[in-house]
This record gives C-alpha cells, structure tokens and sequence, in this order.
C-alpha cells in the first residue's frame, strides 16, 4: 500500500480531473491507517473539495504533472497558490480582506429589528 501525503496529486481510478490532496485522514487510534483522502481540484473558476476513499485514487506519474504544469497560465498557478495559502492560515490569522468579508456576511444575515409601539411610561395604577 503506498503512503499518501498532503500536496500529492491523484485521479480517481474510474478517471477524472487531477486533484491534490488537501489532507489525509487516519484512523483515531492508528495513524497508519488511513480512511479518507480529502482532495481538492478547480471546475472553471469553482473549487471542489470531496473525500474519497484511498483505495478509490492513483498517483499522478510525474511526467504527467509536469506536462500539465506547463499548460496552465499564470493567472491559474495565482489562484491555485491564494487556494493553498488560504488553506493553511490559520482561523486567528485572516487578513483584513477575509475578515471584512466574514463582517458583510454577518450583517447581511441579522434579522431587521422588530419595533414595536409601547407607550412612553408602562405605570399601572392600583
């Protein structure tokens, strides 16, 4: 059985787009055992993120990812490295444009307030 490790491009058996692998998951109790390869790949401009099974990928040959690397443009190896850096930054270290944009999520999601009439004093007299 080969190892698998973060950043090593597969395809799946039954064919498909390189994908890398994002993470390796292991069994709780045994390291060794792995359980799911968490894999990662563009469709256009989307990125899609699917576990497989580790029985279910391939290891790209080599000579393939070169051959493939040379047929990307710039702009594409510019997304692909943002992808990467946004995938090992911590959740404490965002920068400034992640957290405005996680700040513009929250309030578009607040519910608007309700104002209800009341009257200027609530005294009830006994």
């Amino acid at each position: 059985m080969s190892k698998f490790e973060s950043g090593d491009r597969v395809v799946l058996k039954s064919g498909g787009p390189i994908m890398t692998i994002d993470t390796v998951n292991t069994d709780v109790f045994d390291d060794s055992k792995v359980t799911g390869l968490l894999c990662v790949w563009f469709v256009g401009n989307r990125l899609e993120r699917v576990r497989f099974d580790h029985r279910a990928v391939d290891r790209v040959p080599e000579e393939e990812t070169v051959s493939r690397a040379d047929e990307l443009s710039d702009g594409y190896m510019e997304v692909i490295e943002e992808m990467v850096a946004a995938l090992n930054t911590p959740a404490g270290e965002q920068t400034a444009k992640q957290s405005c944009r996680q700040a513009s999520k929250r309030s578009r999601r607040r519910k608007p307030e309700v104002k209800q009439d009341r009257p200027a004093s609530s005294t009830i007299n006994q």
